[in-house]
């Protein structure tokens, strides 16, 4: 049976590490940090098996060296084609299938925040969809726009978007009181977002990751895949220059807002 289990690191970040309870075989997730990642293998008593990276943003990628080497050098290194991550072995792009444990995954191309970003989307043996998806969806928000257009990182939450909604969404990091604080700022009257804004104060007051999130959970409360909802666009037209008149507009705008929240 595969488990998945979220190794803390730096102030925010989650490097996540999928592991086979009878091989004690593992995968780990965009391990910007090496310390925290041989430790958990090492207290779990785990073999390396590969690692998988969404993009080259360094706190995603800077424990790659000093894993390997502690490791295996021959361990392969799934990721985007970008030359700047010297480490990589296996590209792989938008469309493409790889198998690692006894998962497949499917590569979604997901720039924007990065123009090199991907997501890894599979199941689980029990058939229970899920999605490594970086810095691109968060639970609550999204990425930041560093590279891309506000029109591609719309375009790429939209592909998300549409995963069904028991999909687990396991981003990068834990801001999701931040996110859910300015989701109300956006949508003060959606109930569903005040349930999921106590719920998950609660988690963290426990020391409890409020992630793996869902996609159901997100179209509920992330305005940033409501762009298309009465209350969101009409927040976005109060903060904006111009008439939000398109659901990449409303994005826009948020995006925007956000970004100096």
């Amino acid at each position: 049976m595969t488990k998945i289990v979220a190794i803390p690191a730096f102030t925010d970040n989650y490097i996540w590490c999928v592991y086979d309870e009878d091989t004690k075989r593992a995968v780990v997730v965009d391990p910007g940090d090496a310390e925290p990642v041989l430790k958990a293998l090492d207290k779990l008593d785990l073999t390396l098996d590969a690692i998988l990276i969404t993009h080259h943003h360094f706190d995603h990628t800077g424990g790659v060296d000093a894993i390997l080497a502690k490791t295996s050098l021959d361990t392969p290194v799934y990721g985007p084609d970008n030359s700047n991550v010297k480490q990589i072995t296996n590209t792989v792009r938008d469309g493409d299938k790889i198998s690692v444990l006894t998962l497949s995954f499917s590569i979604i191309g997901v720039p924007g925040h990065t123009l090199d970003h991907i997501a890894y989307y599979g199941s689980n043996e029990m058939g229970r969809p899920l999605l490594f998806c970086g810095d691109t969806l968060f639970a609550g928000g999204c990425g930041r726009v560093f590279e891309g257009t506000h029109d591609m990182m719309h375009s790429s939450l939209s592909k998300l978007a549409v995963l069904p909604g028991e999909t687990q969404v396991y981003c990068a990091h834990e801001y999701t009181l931040a996110n859910l604080g300015f989701a109300n700022a956006v949508e003060p009257q959606n109930d569903d977002l005040q349930l999921r804004v106590n719920r998950d104060k609660e988690k963290r007051s426990n020391g409890i990751p409020t992630v793996p999130s869902t996609i159901e959970a997100e179209l509920l409360t992330n305005p940033f895949l409501r762009c298309e909802e009465s209350h969101v666009i009409a927040a976005a037209n109060r903060i904006s220059e111009s008439s939000c008149n398109n659901s990449v507009a409303v994005f826009s705008a948020l995006r925007g807002w956000k970004d100096t929240f």
